[in-house]
């Protein structure tokens, strides 16, 4: 989407984590993280992806609309495995140490944030008005359109 409009795109993924570590799940400091996130809401037009709620709170503010996919776990827990696969064998470059561990972890997280943190949120958000739901492909489709 970002290329078909000319809009940057930014992860907050590389945002929220400390990309100068050797470990997964070392944290950027607060400060930077809000900094990076206000450099961003600043521009012209930006999309940005990612699952953080509270503290991207000034861009929800922002933005014209959020997307929220909402695509199945079956799908999203064979492409985390995939990643990680592809990382473990160096198909995927990655500086950072994959563990199975954190793969396990990870999955689990994924899992409650689907089936239990998503669809609070979405019942519950203020943001309702700035909303798209997209569950399938029929949905992308409709979004691409727009």
């Amino acid at each position: 989407m970002s290329d078909k409009l000319h809009i940057p795109h930014y992860d907050l993924d590389n945002i929220f984590w400390d990309h100068q570590s050797n470990e997964y799940g070392v944290k950027a400091s607060e400060d930077e993280r809000d900094r990076r996130l206000r450099e961003i809401i600043g521009l012209d037009s930006w999309i940005k992806e990612g699952v953080y709620r509270s503290w991207v709170a000034p861009s929800f503010d922002a933005v014209d609309k959020i997307v929220v996919l909402m695509t199945p776990l079956s799908v999203q827990e064979e492409r985390i495995w995939e990643r990680y696969e592809e990382r473990i064998v160096d198909i995927v470059p990655n500086k950072k140490r994959e563990t199975l561990e954190g793969i396990h972890n990870l999955l689990a997280w994924n899992k409650d944030y689907n089936l239990t943190k998503l669809p609070n949120l979405i019942d519950h958000w203020d943001y309702k008005d700035k909303m798209i739901l997209v569950r399938d492909n029929l949905d992308l489709l409709e979004l691409q359109l727009m």
